[in-house]
């Protein structure tokens, strides 16, 4: 049986091993590595943290701004409504005056709409906005095309004597908006009045104390302005869709959306396509601001450079301000560079050979106008001078008016004294009747005697084509008299009548017509 060792007897120490050292060396390594792994871990979490903070206090200090901006600005609306409702009561206190002092006052019409100047003009719109005669109104604008800047300037001051303006231009545009009622008297397009009318009542209805922010527009009439524009979406489908939509149409319904406050934010997509179907449109940017577009709009100006409207594209980027983001020189130099070569395809294009060269001169000044008047706009001079443009621009005008000049016709060497006409060769025929044209004389001829005399009714000839410039020969050229035979000449002549050549495109005997204009 063995004995229990002493555990106070000394017992021989037992040598660690270099093995064992390497492996607690290596376990000292991994824990050291593992402690420093774990404290960028955590000093990580502490500075997402620490960040995350920092973001969310910034957003609740944002929060709390806008808050109380909001909350300032209805406790203004709030405040301004009575303010704005004595206003709106006073104008129209005052326009019931003006209306009744209208109507009562014996005013001579003027059925023709006939005015010599602006004032007159003005008046004349604010007698029928004062008695509410839309159909009136709507006819007179209409007729008054052509002075559309006086129209621009006079129309807001003639809606504000409107007991309702934005009623009034309801009715006045419902003849073709949002349904052309006209029938078989649809003739022009009248979207240019609907559009001048709907941006002259925007100031009219703008709330004089708070400004844009909110108009004056009844909930009733902002009803029926959304059940218009349903109408017109719904028109939309009848018609086949956006594409068979003509632009003043579609300018009038997104004009119609500003002008009465109703912009859906489901409809933005829509609102963006009719955009840029109608993108030429001057004033399509800012309407695609107003409409709620303006996130949108970089795509929209990526959309329009892909179809080659970097023209259009470069207004909108000037509206939404994103002009370092697409630079307008390059867009403008690329504009021009495709007119040309859509210039170049015209001459190419063997359907317009006859006025190919017009149609290609054509393209390329609408381009060069529309480029210099961009960089005149937007003052870009310093990086796009225009000086070549308008030199190649000057040289299309003028080969343009050089081909519009009459060519030169060289005037006969012989005159006639008396009236400046053209006067027969030196050798013409003395016979009495001897035959006068531009062409070479034929040969002589003779009447034969078995002939005594030509039929009683000789057919005029086809005249022949006219030498002397412009001048045509008269439409009654007489035919030959029989009466006008030349006179005979001494010598036998043959038994037999003389054929005579091909003259003129006929050769049948007989003399050519006489032509009135060269027989004297």
């Amino acid at each position: 049986m063995g004995s229990i060792p002493d555990p106070g007897e000394l017992t021989e120490l037992t040598q660690p091993s270099f093995d064992e050292f390497q492996r607690q060396t290596s376990l000292m390594t991994s824990c050291t590595l593992l402690w420093k792994e774990l404290s960028d871990h955590i000093n990580s979490l502490e500075q997402n943290l620490m960040r995350q903070s920092e973001a969310l206090k910034s957003k609740i200090e944002a929060v709390d701004s806008e808050t109380k901006v909001s909350l300032d600005s209805l406790k203004k609306r709030e405040l301004s409504i009575e303010d704005s409702v004595k206003i709106a009561l006073n104008r129209v206190e005052f326009h019931k005056k003006a209306a009744l002092k209208t109507l009562n006052d014996d005013v001579e019409d003027n059925p023709d709409g006939e005015v010599d100047d602006g004032d007159g003009l003005l008046q004349l719109l604010k007698s029928t906005c004062l008695k509410m005669e839309a159909k009136e109104f709507w006819n007179f604008v209409t007729g008054k095309k052509k002075e559309i800047d006086l129209l621009r300037e006079k129309i807001p001051s003639a809606l504000s004597e409107c007991i309702d303006p934005a009623r009034f231009v309801m009715m006045a545009i419902s003849e073709v908006f949002p349904v052309d009622k006209r029938g078989s008297e649809r003739g022009n397009d009248l979207g240019w009045a609907c559009v001048l009318i709907l941006e002259s009542l925007i100031p009219v209805v703008v709330d004089p104390v708070i400004g844009k922010s909110r108009m004056l527009v009844t909930p009733s009439i902002k009803e029926k302005a959304k059940e218009i524009a349903e109408t017109w979406k719904r028109s939309l489908e009848e018609r086949g869709g956006i594409e068979n939509v003509k632009t003043p149409d579609i300018h009038t319904f997104l004009q119609h959306l500003v002008t009465f406050g109703i912009v859906k934010k489901e409809d933005l997509e829509l609102y963006r396509k009719l955009v840029v179907g109608s993108a030429w449109r001057k004033q399509m940017p800012k309407l695609a601001v107003s409409l709620g577009l303006g996130d949108k709009m970089p795509d929209m100006i990526e959309e329009l450079i892909s179809k080659g409207q970097q023209l259009d594209a470069v207004h909108f980027t000037y509206e939404v301000g994103l002009v370092d983001k697409f630079p307008p020189v390059p867009l403008l130099k690329a504009f021009l560079r495709d007119a040309k070569k859509a210039a170049t395809s015209i001459l190419e294009d063997p359907n317009n050979a006859g006025r190919a060269v017009q149609l290609a001169a054509r393209k390329e000044q609408s381009a060069l106008r529309a480029v210099i008047k961009c960089i005149e706009e937007y003052k870009l001079e310093a990086e796009f001078p225009a000086e070549n443009l308008k030199k190649r621009l000057e040289q299309l005008e003028k080969t343009k008016t050089e081909k519009r000049k009459p060519a030169t016709v060289p005037a006969n060497k012989r005159t006639r004294a008396s009236n400046g006409g053209p006067m027969p060769p030196a050798k013409a025929g003395r016979l009495m009747n001897a035959y006068v044209s531009s062409f070479p004389a034929p040969p002589t001829f003779v009447r034969s005697p078995s002939h005594t005399q030509y039929p009683a009714a000789v057919p005029a000839y086809p005249s022949p084509p006219a030498m002397y410039g412009s001048r045509s020969p008269p439409t009654n050229p007489y035919a030959y008299s029989p009466e006008a035979a030349p006179p005979h000449l001494a010598g036998s002549y043959p038994g037999a009548p003389m054929n005579y050549p091909a003259y003129g495109g006929y050769g049948n005997g007989l003399a050519p017509a006489y032509q009135q204009a060269y027989y004297r």
